[in-house]
This record gives structure tokens, C-alpha cells and sequence, in this order.
């Protein structure tokens, strides 16, 4: 089958919605499935993988997440290129991720007389995006945004969400039918995500005392996945257990929270890595012995990181919250959503009770293999795309 995979945004750059883009494409052409990705002209190349750009755009150069007044320009011009490649290669299926690809999606999947069927990979909400990273205010601009997104929603033969949880809000809150959702959670490597990795030099690397308990965050820096939350919560455990080290692994704002560290006096018992290659993320989360991910999900979208976790092996404490109810089931401690204080007390009950630890250990790495891998997602994508053609 030929796919023409349609990603607005700078496709790779470490983070989570390219690991999805990059897994799905991966798993599709394991299934021995034609894939072309058209995307931005930035972002790294992956070897193996048919990735389009459009012309390059030297001014702009941003890599991290969230909404930017350049896609007005970046959309038209990655939307000709989509156009070319839908009509003179003529793919069986058009798959799109975000908001914007599904809105050149459309278009490319008109084109020739035998339309071709759209598939709208969804990863949130787009008013929820836009107004959580700050883009827009509430009011009358958010309302519009609002109904195009509906219009959006409703464009495809097809959809596919991450979560239950984003499924009930595309059917309830943007009247998008039923029948043409399809849950398919997100996956994992769970050979590369093992937690049985090499880190003797990475520790050396990084200086961190063999004694002190590693307490990991993977992705973005900003309010959005919840930072200010997890740094607020230090304090608190290190009143209680101070033989630790916070290894926060991610970009941007990296200066930021360094400052904000500072300011709240945990700056000895936290570290930054800045921007980490994806590859090495396996060796990264091997070293830690718990891992947290303070986001609350309030657009719909997935969280993709639990799944590395989850192959690592790392007991994980997380805000409760239906989307992370639904990936980590019974088997992930739960803070009281957005409170500082039920965070730090979620990751002391883990450092000081290691039966538990070893426990969920154990239990999140056999329900990894179980039930997330790529190759099973990829066969339930071919199932949808069977479905509409």
C-alpha cells in the first residue's frame, strides 16, 4: 500500500509527537507498506525513511512544540508540495497528523477523479494547544478557533486518537461521528526500551553519585507538560529523602527552570541535560530507578512518554487523570491533579518502599510487552485504511 504521510511541523526533533509520526511510519513499512512523509524543511533526517521538505526557510529554525504565526506561510507552501506528490504519485491512502496536515489532506485527497481516502491522525485539540501554550486567550478568537477545528474534525473518512479519552471529546464536544473513530493507543520498542542498558559511562558523564536514588523526566520544558509542578514538588521530598537526584532530560527553556531551581533552593539535587538525542533516551532512562510525568492531558492527547517508561521498567507517578488511568491501569501512582505536594508525596512512597517499586516494576514492563507494541499498532492502522478504501 502507499501511503502519503502528511506532518506539518519540523519532523524529528526528540519529542513526542515526531516519536509517534516516526513509530507509526516504522511499523507501516515492517508491514511492507510505501510511506512518504511530506513535512517543514527543519528537522533531522532518519535513515531509511522517504522524508520530503519543503523549500528551506532560513529564518526559521524552531524545533520545539507549540503553535507559531509562521505556519501561515509554512501550511500554503507544504500544501503545493503534498498537492505534487498526491497527484503525480497517486497514493493509496493520505494519512495526516495535527490539524493542519488533515486540512492539506483534504485537498490532496480530492484531487484526481477516484478521491483517496483521508485518514486524521489526532493528537489533541487544537484550541486546547493553542490556549495552553499561551497562543491565545479565551474569548472571541478562541471561539473561532474552536468551530474551524470543528470543520476540521469532521473532514476525514477516518480518525484515529490515542486515548479513549480524546475519542469521547472529538464525538461529544465537536459532533464528529462515532463510527469514524478508532483508539489505537500508542506503543513502544520494548526491545529498545528494556531498562537493561549500559550506563556506566553515561554516569561518569554526568557525575552523579552511584548512591543517590535518579528520579527521571523525559520531554519538553514548559508549564504545559507540568515543570513547574514537578519542581515545586522537590522541596518537599527532599525534606524527607535527600540521597536523590532529578535527571530532567528535555528543551526548551532550559535557562528558565535553572533559574526557577535556583530560586526555590533544590538546584544541588536537580540536573538538566538539555535537548537529548532520541536514540539515547533507552540508556537514559536505564539509569533512573523511578520516573514522573506531571502533565495533565487537558487537550485530549495521549502521553507518549509513559510508554518508554513503562518498557524501562521505571515505577511512574503521574497526575490521576483519565489518559494516564487508561495507559498505566492499576499499575501507576497517582498525585492529586496540578498539587506539588501529593506529587512529592507519590515519589517519597516509592523511595521508600522498595517491595512496591520492584513490584510495579516488574508489572509496567510485562504490560509493555503485552499490549503496546509498534507493530501491533501498525496492524490496527492497516485495519482502519482497509476499512475506508
Amino acid at each position: 500500500m502507499k501511503i502519503l504521510m502528511i506532518a506539518p511541523t519540523p519532523f524529528f526533533a526528540d519529542r513526542g509527537c515526531h516519536v509517534r509520526i516516526l513509530e507509526e511510519a516504522k511499523a507501516l513499512k515492517l508491514l511492507e507498506n510505501e510511506v512518504t512523509i511530506y513535512t517543514y524543511h527543519n528537522g533531522r533526517n532518519i535513515p531509511g525513511f522517504d522524508i520530503k521538505r519543503i523549500i528551506n526557510i532560513p529564518w526559521y529554525n524552531k524545533l520545539e512544540a507549540g503553535p507559531s504565526y509562521h505556519m501561515f506561510y509554512l501550511d500554503p507552501l507544504l500544501m503545493l508540495y503534498s498537492l505534487k506528490e498526491s497527484y503525480f504519485n497517486n497514493p493509496d491512502i493520505i494519512h495526516a497528523h495535527l490539524h493542519e496536515g488533515v486540512f492539506i489532506g483534504n485537498f490532496c485527497s480530492s484531487l484526481r477523479f477516484n478521491k483517496k481516502p483521508l485518514v486524521f491522525d489526532v493528537q489533541g485539540s487544537l484550541t486546547g494547544e493553542i490556549l495552553a501554550h499561551g497562543f491565545i486567550k479565551e474569548g472571541i478568537v478562541s471561539n473561532l478557533f474552536f468551530r474551524f477545528e470543528k470543520i476540521i474534525n469532521n473532514m476525514a473518512d477516518a480518525i484515529i486518537v490515542s486515548s479513549t479519552n480524546m475519542g469521547e471529546m472529538l464525538a461529544n464536544k465537536f459532533d464528529v461521528d462515532r463510527s469514524k473513530i478508532n483508539v489505537i493507543p500508542d506503543g513502544v520498542d520494548v526491545n529498545t526500551f528494556s531498562g537493561d542498558k549500559d550506563t556506566s559511562s553515561l554516569r561518569k558523564k554526568l557525575r552523579i553519585d552511584p548512591e543517590k536514588k535518579i528520579i527521571i523526566y523525559t520531554g519538553l520544558l514548559n508549564s504545559y507538560q507540568g515543570i513547574d509542578y514537578l519542581l515545586e514538588s522537590i522541596p518537599s521530598v527532599i525534606d524527607r529523602v535527600n540521597n536523590v537526584c532529578f535527571l530532567i532530560v528535555g528543551f526548551p527553556n532550559v535557562e528558565e527552570y535553572k533559574n526557577k531551581a535556583c530560586k526555590l533552593g533544590i538546584e544541588g539535587y536537580v540536573m538538566f541535560t538539555g535537548k537529548v538525542d532520541y536514540s539515547e533516551i533507552p540508556t537514559y532512562l536505564s539509569l533512573a530507578d523511578i520516573a514522573v510525568s506531571p502533565k495533565v492531558p487537558e487537550s485530549g492527547e495521549a502521553n507518549l512518554k509513559l510508554f518508554t517508561y513503562m518498557a524501562s521498567g521505571l515505577p511512574t507517578v503521574v497526575f490521576d487523570h483519565a489518559v494516564n488511568r487508561e495507559i498505566l491501569g492499576d499499575n501507576g501512582i497517582y498525585a492529586k491533579i496540578k498539587d506539588p505536594h501529593s506529587l512529592a508525596d507519590c515519589i517519597v512512597k516509592l523511595l521508600l518502599n522498595e517491595g512496591l517499586s520492584n513490584e510495579l516494576s516488574k508489572k509496567l514492563r510485562e504490560k509493555a510487552i503485552k499490549d503496546y507494541s509498534w507493530i501491533r499498532s501498525g496492524e490496527k492502522i492497516i485495519d482502519v485504511y482497509n476499512k475506508i478504501i
